[in-house]
Parts: structure tokens; sequence; C-alpha cells
């Protein structure tokens, strides 16, 4: 099979790019489809990714503290009920258990879209004094949300994520542990998956139902528009006066306990699908990928060659994840295959190779081949995968910078997102009609209030008042 009627297979990320999303995300092997509209079954090379991930930020999770709990799936509609604005905010997307066999039930059990219920009724059952704070717990699990429409990892009727529910003594504990969160998403994104980010908080329009106030990690797909790839919320003690989580404190006097919830998504592959992926399929950052090294032999029916190249893979083994395609398919069937499913590195050997003492490395970001020693490999290998990272890493905040424009009227985003998807920077006066106007007319939403200001103008993009902060705006996910 030739190369080119390989990448056929695949639309052009510039002629239709949800296409080429969904192709990459089948042909790559990441999901399957499954009977139930809107659910996506996680195939083995996907889950790896998510393993990786995982695993890296449960790491972090447990470094500061953390411990890892299981809440049930099941909550009962009175205690959904309990916290009035969570609850309105999450109506839409609920999913509702009526019988159990066939005998309807007395109350209907919600199937969880989020846990802060479940850890409140916990929480006030186990928290008695200052003594036992802070809480600091943390789940792995699903969650079901019904949507409208749906796409792979972006947006699923359920999905996998980790959920933190933290308490607190005080209010500054416990914004720090909402700030804490947040910085701990950016590094992953940045240094782990090569997706450069922006910080900042959410309007009030746009922050977690229940909240006192929403911190987000924001990042810029291929095409210009924005995802929300994390989000880390401080409580106040909004939910603990609803369920009553109450500790005798210093003074040995009742108080209500301050809290926060932030949490992390499988959403984080599609992402890191859409700011690095191209014609030609995924392109993964080495830190994350499954296999970082693949080695294929060349001429591998003829004698000493595929034992050279297990003797290699072996070798290599040490320094990174490195696996073999020992098949029977043509070479060129299967540099494709390791473009598809985005190998950051690929070691070629045939008997040529051999008698030279070398091997040829093709980087999967730049396309670039070079013959390398053996007594050189390790080194450069760990060397090529280090600048393959930074390198994704640096393209990336390239575009960011190259897609944000400026704008200082609500015709100028009109004009903007009218010509292509891109991240504006605006002034707001704060108003929330005025945010609602700017998506009614233009489409887009604000993203976050940056931690880092600027001063684009000192009047709001939309209606001429005087402005409080600079925003972020963009069509989004």
């Amino acid at each position: 099979m030739s190369k080119k009627q390989f990448v056929e297979k695949i639309t052009s990320m510039e002629d239709d790019f949800a296409q080429w999303y969904t192709d990459v995300v089948t042909k790559a092997r990441l999901v399957d489809y499954s009977s139930v509209r809107g659910s996506m079954i996680i195939q083995p090379y996907g889950f790896k990714i998510w393993e990786n991930i995982r695993d890296e930020l449960d790491r972090q999770i447990k470094e500061t503290g953390h411990e890892n709990v299981y809440m049930p799936l099941f909550i009962p509609e009175s205690l959904l009920q309990q916290e009035k604005d969570h609850i309105e905010g999450f109506a839409p997307e609920v999913a509702w258990v009526t019988h159990g066999g066939e005998s309807e039930l007395q109350e209907r059990l919600c199937v969880r879209p989020t846990s802060e219920v479940l850890f409140a009724e916990h929480y006030k059952n186990i928290i008695h004094s200052y003594r036992d704070l802070p809480k600091l717990y943390n789940q792995w699990a699903n969650v079901v949300r019904w949507e409208k429409t749906t796409r792979p990892f972006l947006r699923t009727l359920e999905f996998l994520w980790q959920e933190g529910h933290t308490c607190h003594e005080t209010e500054q504990e416990a914004i720090e542990e909402t700030e804490r969160m947040l910085h701990i998403y950016a590094s992953l994104c940045e240094d782990l998956l090569a997706i450069p980010v922006i910080k900042g908080r959410k309007t009030e329009k746009e922050k977690f139902a229940g909240a006192r106030f929403t911190y987000t990690v924001e990042s810029l797909m291929h095409d210009g528009k924005a995802l929300q790839t994390a989000t880390s919320h401080f409580f106040g003690n909004g939910f603990a006066k609803a369920f009553g989580i109450e500790f005798l404190n210093r003074e040995g006097k009742l108080e209500h306990v301050q809290q926060t919830s932030w949490g992390f998504t499988t959403r984080i592959i599609g992402a890191m699908i859409m700011v690095h992926g191209d014609d030609r399929g995924l392109v993964l950052p080495p830190n994350i990928a499954p296999t970082q090294v693949r080695i294929v032999p060349i001429a591998s029916h003829k004698e000493g060659v595929l034992d050279h190249a297990y003797e290699l893979k072996n070798r290599l083994a040490r320094i990174a994840r490195a696996d073999i395609d020992a098949s029977d398919k043509q070479p060129g069937w299967k540099f494709n295959e390791c473009e598809m499913q985005g190998i950051p590195l690929r070691v070629e050997v045939g008997p040529k190779d051999i008698e030279k003492g070398q091997v040829m490395l093709a980087r999967r970001d730049t396309g670039e081949k070079q013959a390398v020693t053996l007594d050189a490999l390790e080194q450069t290998i760990t060397a090529t995968l280090e600048d393959i990272q930074r390198t994704m890493y640096e393209k990336a905040k390239e575009r960011l910078h190259e897609k944000t424009s400026h704008a200082y009227t609500i015709e100028d985003i009109e004009q903007i997102l009218a010509e292509e998807n891109r991240l504006i920077k605006a002034m707001w006066c704060g108003d929330e009609a005025c945010e609602n106007d700017i998506k009614e007319r233009t489409g887009a939403t604000s993203r976050c209030i940056p931690f880092e200001q600027e001063t684009i103008s000192d009047t709001c993009v939309c209606c001429g008042k005087p402005a409080s902060d600079m925003v972020f705006w963009a069509k989004a996910y």
C-alpha cells in the first residue's frame, strides 16, 4: 500500500477539521463507537495514553498530600436537591434511574454527573474538629452527562476523569489549594502534553454551578477554537452550609468548612490530538506516547535482520518505551502505521545498515531522517526525544501567539471571526449583558479572565463603558 493511498484515508484538516478529527481517532485505533449514541469504547492504544496521563497526575496528586477514595455511582434525588445552584446547573444533563428491575423506585436516582454532594454528605459524617482538617480526597471515576452533541473524547455521554474534593479550616487555605491544583494541571499540559495554556478565572456566567469562583486552564486547537482543559473551583462554605459540614474551631466554636473541587478528564486526549495532529494522523509528545521508539526491520526475511532488530529493542528498552513491528507487512505500510499512531521516533534497520553498524532514525514531528551509528544510538535517541518534546511545545506556543488577535469593538470581533476562528483579547466592563451580547452576535464565549492582565484599551469592547478586565474570547468546543 503506498503512502499516498494510505494518507487519502484521512480527510485533510484544512478541508474538514471535524471529519479529520473523527478519521484520526478511529483510524489510529484510539476509540470505537458503541451501540449507545454518544458513547465511546476506548481501545487499548487510546487507554494507554490515558493511563500515562493518569499515572503522572495521580503521582502529583499524592505528592501534595491527597488520598484516593471512591464514591457511589448513584445519587438520590433528595440529596442532589440540597444545593440549589448546583442542581440547576446540571439538571439538563442528568441521567435518571427510575426502575430497579420491574419495580419503580420510590425515589429517582441520579447517575453522577459529578460528586460534590456525595463528598459533602460523607464529609458531614467524618469532620467534627479542626484536627480533622484538611481533608484532601481525590476520586478516579466515570461520570455521565446527557450531552446533545457528542464527539469522541471531547464531549461524550460518559467519560473518565479525576475529581478532587477538599475541606479546609480557613478560606485562605482553600484558595491556596484551588490555585495549587490549577498550576499542577497547567504544568501537566505543558510539560507532559506539550500544550501551551492560558491560566485564568472564569466569569460569573461561566463558572461552575455552586462555586464562588472557578479557575481554568484554556488551550487553543489547530482550527482556532478554544478548549477548556481543566478547572479548579473554590466553593467557600456554600456546600458546607447546605449539607451541615461543621467543625469545632480552635476557639471551641462551630464553623463551616471551606471547600474546593477540581477536575481533569479524558477530554485532554482530544485536545492533544487537535493541537499536534496533522494530515498523516497523530503526533504524540514523547513524554506521553505509549511507544516512544518503534523499530522497523527492513527485509526481515533475510538472515540475521530480525535477531538484530530484537537485540536493538532490548537495548533501547532501557532508555525508552520501545517496541518492534516484526509483522510480515511491507516496510511502507509499517512506516505509515507509525505515522498514523504518532510514534515519536522510528528506527529502521536492514541488511545494509547492519553492515555499516548503523540505523536510520525518522522523526514523526518533522519527518527528518538521519543515520546514527550504533555506538551513538542511546545518546542520540535520548537527545532526539527531548528535542521532539521541546519542539512540539514551541510550535504549539507559536501557533497560539499567531492565532491571537486584539479587538477594540464588537464589530472587530465579528470581522475577525468571520474570516477565521481565533483567540481574541478584548476589554470587558464586567456586565453579563455585554457577555451575552458578544456571544449572541459573534458566537464567541468568554474563555477566561487571565491572571496575566494587560490593557488593550480603557473601554469595554461591547458597550464602551469603562473596562475592568482583559478577557480572552473565542468559539469553543
